[in-house]
Formats: structure tokens, C-alpha cells, sequence
């Protein structure tokens, strides 16, 4: 029997003015499943998680999490009912410690505020503890390399250790979906095997999270996504397993133009 649908989005349209961002999107994600969306620069990729994650209401369409609708919502709200990202370009906090990004992923699941901290310093106090035990033992799941710098500021880490940290940062609301937007960005190939086996090993300890992964390493989307989503000028061109949805023929013309550029380059 298949996994239950966690999240789905149906007839997902958004314009910027005149500009038509994304045509009648439909996509399913089920528990455990990791759902890869590929296709050129300007596709609607980010578009379509920038939806998901109340960051663009759309024009018109439908987002539902686990049968619940949730577009529109802001992006607090949609965090904590269980859906974290990670960005294209880097968010952390350089300035603060590895581990304490971490905790500031958490705080979507926080109850304490400025008040208690006022008034209930020691309930306060407790909590951060808390979330500092558990931001660590966080760390030590996804890197036991990222755990031994915890205390290193987050802008003194390599590239791979920022796109790592980030994805422990997001996984520390404890979400159900999981969105990665071009984790590989910047990474070599070493880096890249390397963020794999990480990706595995946090769908292996949580086999209910549900992925979706924006990326260009075809590499890393013909090793980690169970299904393929294609999009291309905000349209959905193929969904399927990669090895046949490489194959069709709008999808090999969607790339025709970046293949012919790099061989240009060579």
C-alpha cells in the first residue's frame, strides 16, 4: 500500500502583473517520498516553494497539507504546522554560534515569550536548555564533523558546512515536508556525495519525512528522488521517475538551450 498524501497542490497559478509566473501547477508529495523539481533557470521552481511556504499567495490555485488548506497563510504559521525550507541563497546568522541557529529553528515550537522571560525567567531559561540539548543532539545527527564546531560562528564554516547547517536548522521545527532549495549550490562533486549521504541518513532516522528538492546536479537528482516534477516557463512539462522522465522529449528540449550554452563554454 502507498504512503498516505502528506501534500498536494492543485491548479497553482501566479502572476506578477502581467507576468504569468506559473500555469496550473499540480503536484503530490506522499510521507517518506522524495519529490525532486528540475527544470531551467526561470522555470517556476522557487516560485512553487515560495507558495508553499506562504512566502507568494497564489493567484489562484489550492496548497492543502495533509488535507488542510493552507495557502495564503502566513509563513509563521505554515512553519509551524510542519513544513520547513532552506533558501537558494544563504539566511544563517554569521554572527551567532552553529548550535545557536539551530535553536533559532526551534522557536516555532517554543511556547515562552517576551513576557515570560519577564516574568517567568526561570520556566524561560528552561525551555532554551531545552532547545539547546536538543539543537545539539540535532547536530550530531545530520554531522558529527558540523556538532564539533557548534560553537564556531556559523560565518567562519566552509560552503558545505553552511548548506549543511541550514538543513539541520530547518529540520529543527520538526517538520513533516522538508524543502531544499539548490542545496548543492556551490558545492564539488566530494562535497555533494557527501551532502547525499546526508540526505539519506536523515531519511532514514525519520521515514516519514516527506522531501522536496529543487536542483541542477543530475547527478543528485538521479541518486535521491523517488519522482521527478519538470517544470518549465511556470508549466509542469513531466512527474515520474527520473530514468523515464529524462527520456521524453519536451523535457530534453526544455534543457536543449543550457546543454548547447555549456558546450560553448567548453
Amino acid at each position: 500500500m502507498s504512503a498516505p498524501t502528506i501534500l498536494e497542490g492543485q491548479g497553482l497559478t501566479m502572476r506578477f502583473g502581467g507576468l504569468m509566473a506559473m500555469a496550473e501547477v499540480d503536484f503530490t508529495l506522499r510521507k517518506g517520498e522524495i519529490l525532486g523539481i528540475i527544470g531551467p533557470n526561470g522555470a517556476g521552481k522557487s516560485t512553487l516553494l515560495n507558495i508553499v511556504t506562504g512566502l507568494y499567495k497564489p493567484s489562484s490555485g489550492a496548497v492543502r497539507l495533509a488535507g488542510e488548506r493552507i495557502d495564503g497563510l502566513p509563513a509563521h504559521r505554515i512553519v509551524a504546522m510542519g513544513i520547513a525550507r532552506t533558501f537558494q541563497s544563504s539566511r544563517l546568522f554569521g554572527d551567532l554560534s552553529v548550535l545557536d541557529n539551530v535553536v533559532i529553528g526551534r522557536h516555532a515550537l517554543m511556547k515562552s515569550g517576551l513576557l515570560d522571560a519577564i516574568l517567568r525567567r526561570g520556566r524561560a531559561q528552561a525551555e532554551l536548555n531545552d532547545a539547546a540539548e536538543r539543537a545539539a543532539a540535532l547536530l550530531k545527527a545530520v554531522s558529527r564533523d558540523l556538532y564539533a564546531q557548534r560553537h564556531r560562528p556559523a560565518a567562519e564554516l566552509p560552503q558545505a558546512d553552511r548548506r549543511r547547517l541550514e538543513i539541520a536548522r530547518a529540520l529543527a521545527s520538526e517538520p513533516r515536508v522538508l524543502l531544499l532549495d539548490e542545496p548543492s549550490s556551490g558545492m564539488d562533486d566530494a562535497d555533494t556525495d557527501a551532502l547525499m549521504a546526508d540526505i539519506r541518513a536523515i531519511c532514514a532516522a525519520r521515514p516519514d519525512l516527506a522531501l522536496m528538492i529543487i536542483e541542477h546536479d543530475m547527478r543528485l537528482v538521479a541518486a535521491l528522488p523517488h519522482r521527478v516534477l519538470v517544470l518549465d516557463y511556470g508549466q509542469k512539462l513531466a512527474d515520474g521517475p527520473y530514468e523515464e522522465v529524462r527520456k521524453i522529449p519536451r523535457v530534453q528540449e526544455a534543457y536543449l538551450g543550457r546543454k548547447a550554452a555549456q558546450h560553448a563554454r567548453a
